[in-house]
């Protein structure tokens, strides 16, 4: 066991001088422009959401990602982590009708 870290008042390390490296948000290039991506850990997901990858459920405290598009936020979505990742190999959904076959 480690010994405890008493710092005196004045010496104490400050949260805010945390690095940006640290950070869970990052920017990433894709053909559609600059994206800010932000990983969310499953306590601070507080509903449910529909990714838009898969069209499924993100159900609650479940990790995930969230993207929008540099400097408009309205275009913010939240994703599974995996179909954020697969985002630029996946091919347009196709739409069937319910009696439709699958093949």
């Amino acid at each position: 066991m480690s010994p405890r870290k008493n710092y005196p008042k004045n010496k104490r390390p400050k949260s805010d001088d945390r690095d940006i490296a640290t950070s869970n948000q990052r920017f990433e290039e894709h053909h559609e422009g600059l994206y800010t991506v932000r990983k969310l850990t499953g306590s601070g997901s507080t509903k449910s959401y529909r990714c838009p990858g898969c069209d499924q459920m993100i159900p609650l405290a479940t990790p995930h990602v969230v993207a929008w598009l540099e400097g408009d936020e309205e275009s913010r979505r939240h994703w599974h982590s995996a179909c954020w990742a697969k985002k630029d190999k996946r091919r347009p959904n196709t739409e069937r009708t319910r009696n439709a076959p699958r093949y």
